[in-house]
């Protein structure tokens, strides 16, 4: 079972989601507040599952609707995705995988793992005496 550990960013908090090994699969912008990180997560969630794949590396591309993950090359030739909710703002985007079969997994692994998440808000680190 995956889970989505919110956290305190430089300007507000933000989201990581984590399959059951411990791997980071999907991360979100940052959020103003606590609120506003949450409902990014229940848009995760109620949109990962049913998300078909737009591949965007293969020339001539069909556009998908809305809600639906966008596998892309970045600048590095790293194949990356980001999950696209209905309204068409990203709302979780992966890590950098050399191979298009590695990225698609990734995918997967989140339409599995968003299912029975659980949400853990990590406490905030303690600033260091100087």
């Amino acid at each position: 079972m995956g889970k989505f550990i919110i956290s305190q960013a430089k300007n507000g908090v933000k989201f990581n989601l984590k399959a059951a090994n411990g791997e980071v699969i999907a991360s979100s912008q940052v959020y103003k507040d606590e609120k506003y990180c949450r409902k990014g997560i229940a848009s995760v969630i109620n949109n990962a599952p049913v998300a078909p794949i737009e591949d965007q590396t293969v020339e001539g591309f069909t556009p998908c609707k809305h809600p639906k993950f966008e596998v892309y090359k970045d600048k590095a030739g790293e194949f990356r995705f980001r999950l696209k909710a209905t309204n068409g703002q990203i709302i979780a985007t992966g890590e950098g995988y050399k191979a298009m079969a590695g990225c698609k997994r990734g995918i997967e692994s989140i339409k599995k793992n968003v299912v029975d998440a659980k949400i853990i808000v990590e406490a905030p680190k303690e600033a260091k005496a100087e």
